[in-house]
């Protein structure tokens, strides 16, 4: 059991042998399958009104499964130097294709909500042989627009649907008929340093940044995420993240797969599934679920559901993906009585670098302790740049650095490892951090997420943790709005519950003795029927930036008696159009604000 630091060092001096036996994904569900062949891996609900209607899979059937698409893999050209390009949804037919891929030679998850150029970029740039994409249905249908259009930008390789209720046109095969198919085992090459996966990342538009995951990586979180959250075969864990993520993958997957436990998938919608996570109480008596991952805005929505079942199965709260806010962990372990703990990870740790032990307390704005095997450090800086030379002492803030078996091999473009993968195996994370006399690490903030008003660094963190102290805010996210003469002001957006309107200047007023410090209180709050998200529910802050920036020029506008029309793009390259004859005002009064900006006549 693991509680503190020197639990993981006693874990330590047993030798990484004995604790990490098994280190590679297939391993770890093989030996799943010949330990316990009739447990069930995975239970995926077709419909969350009727569990008459989940499909479930045993261990044996699984690992079945996986070798079999392995073969079919084999059969289209996938070698260890090659790639399985999977575009579904989180489902049994996932699953299998991305650890089938992975005997074959590789996978690829992609985020079949990418526009079909940049889908296409990340095919050619992981080598694919071939491609997985969900086939037609009725629930989330892009088959029928994504799969012509990756034909139109020269995606001639295999394309196989999976998970379909009706025919898919185009498709080269269906999946789920081509493993039914009998044939032999395929030999597995390599072991844990073979290359196992390309997990893109940073962003949706630009070059493709693949990140590229040894086998090692990913068992070893799996593992660690064992040991830090006590899981075994007993345990029923809600997965409802994509594939294409970590979390879903690794943290949350592999983790509860290698354990021998039981992840409940709420279908094709995952958390976004209301049916599911709006009556997730019941589900929790239904299937006996022991432990629910969710990042804080899902854990602040089911905290405000009122417990209408027995949920006495319910063992653990884990948050992850953007940091736990106190009032909100307080609250709902008050509400409900169940333990929340936190997570630190990101894709080129294969989803974990420091995990709050379930047995240990939880620590007010502590994302957990390192990893076993692994060190977490924090950096000063030299000219900007992280230093591996500057390594600070406990309380200090620096950037946070991490090595180990949970760090990726580097990007698949060696080029764009700079500042990123450093010499020595260290992983620069980009988040602001310390670290406690007792190991555990905190977030300051996100040194590219800092909002700077003139010379003022202000952590958006701060901004958000107060305004989730209201108890009528039930998300809150802080950004720079672009300001002429300071370069950054902080502004804010939120929302509400039971439908809720502050006055205005209310929840300034409310701020004014939460933040010390008086440039950090935000300059204009407004409110959202609800939060931009990513796919895992993470906040979106890019579309919030671009409300911030129109709310500026509206403003800049104003003074001139303007009312400009703005377009933020993409990159949040702004076209600003006024009545010709007060094209130079208006330039004039944007100048100095760090947008990249047109100003066109009418």
């Amino acid at each position: 059991m693991i509680a503190t630091l020197d639990d993981i060092k006693a874990l330590e001096a047993r030798g990484f042998d004995e604790v990490y036996p098994l280190r590679t994904p297939w391993d770890m569900i093989r030996t799943q399958a010949e330990q316990r062949p009739d447990a069930v891996a995975i239970r995926y609900v077709n419909d969350a009104s009727d569990p008459a209607r989940d499909t479930a899979l045993t261990y044996r059937e699984f690992a079945d499964r996986i070798m079999a698409a392995a073969r079919v893999f084999r059969g289209l050209g996938v070698t260890p130097d090659r790639s399985v390009a999977i575009l579904t949804q989180h489902s049994i037919s996932g699953q299998v294709a991305l650890w089938g891929a992975q005997i074959a030679g590789r996978a690829c998850p992609i985020n079949p909500m990418l526009k079909p150029d940049h889908v296409a970029a990340l095919i050619r740039a992981a080598n694919a042989a071939c491609v997985v994409v969900m086939g037609v249905n009725d629930e989330l249908e892009y088959w029928s627009t994504l799969v012509p259009a990756l034909r139109a930008e020269g995606i001639d390789l295999p394309i196989l649907a999976c998970d379909a209720d009706a025919p898919s046109p185009g498709a080269d095969g269906v999946l789920e008929d081509l493993i039914a198919e009998p044939g032999e085992p395929i030999e597995v090459h390599g072991d844990e340093r073979t290359l196992a996966a390309y997990y893109h990342t940073g962003g949706t538009t630009g070059a493709p940044k693949m990140v590229q995951h040894l086998r090692l990586n990913e068992a070893h979180v799996a593992r660690s995420c064992v040991l830090m959250h006590d899981l075994g075969p007993d345990d029923v864990v809600v997965n409802g993240y994509p594939l294409f993520h970590v979390a879903g993958a690794f943290v949350y997957g592999l983790s509860t797969l290698s354990a021998g436990g039981t992840l409940i998938v709420p279908g094709r919608l995952g958390m976004r599934n209301t049916a599911f996570m709006g009556r997730i109480w019941t589900q929790v008596e239904r299937y006996r679920i022991t432990v629910l991952g969710l990042v804080p805005t899902l854990l602040g929505a089911v905290k405000g559901q009122p417990v209408d079942a027995d949920i006495s199965s319910l063992r653990w709260f884990l948050a992850g993906g953007s940091p736990l806010p106190t009032e909100l962990a307080d609250a709902a372990e008050a509400t409900l009585g169940v333990p929340v703990r936190n997570i630190l990870g990101m894709t080129e740790s294969a989803g974990a670098i420091a995990v709050e032990p379930v047995h240990g307390p939880r620590t007010p704005q502590s994302c957990g302790l390192r990893l076993p095997f692994s060190e977490v450090a924090i950096f000063g800086e030299t000219d900007g740049e992280a230093d591996p030379d500057k390594i600070l002492a406990p309380g200090e803030t620096g950037i946070i650095a991490v090595r180990g078996p949970n760090v990726a091999d580097g990007y698949s473009e060696e080029s764009r490892n700079a500042g990123t993968f450093l010499d020595g195996g260290w992983l620069v994370s980009g988040d602001l951090g310390t670290l406690d006399a007792d190991g555990r690490l905190f977030i300051t903030g996100r040194k590219k997420d800092v909002i700077i008003r003139g010379a003022h660094n202000i952590d958006p963190q701060m901004i958000e943790d107060a305004l989730l102290a209201h108890p009528k805010v039930e998300a809150a996210a802080a950004v720079g709005m672009p300001d002429s003469y300071a370069g950054e002001l902080p502004v804010a957006f939120v929302m509400t519950r039971d439908g809720w309107t502050p006055g205005e200047g209310e929840l300034i007023a409310f701020l004014k003795d939460r933040i010390e410090d008086p440039v950090a209180l935000p300059k204009r709050i407004g409110t959202v029927d609800a939060m931009p998200l990513t796919p895992v529910g993470k906040i979106f802050k890019p579309t919030l930036r671009a409300e911030a920036i129109r709310w500026a020029i509206a403003s800049a506008g104003e003074k001139l008696g303007l009312t400009p029309e703005v377009v933020v793009g993409d990159k949040l390259d702004t076209r600003v159009t006024v009545p010709a004859a007060r094209l130079d005002d208006m330039r004039a009064a944007l100048e100095g604000m760090p947008i990249s900006f047109t100003v066109t006549g009418a």
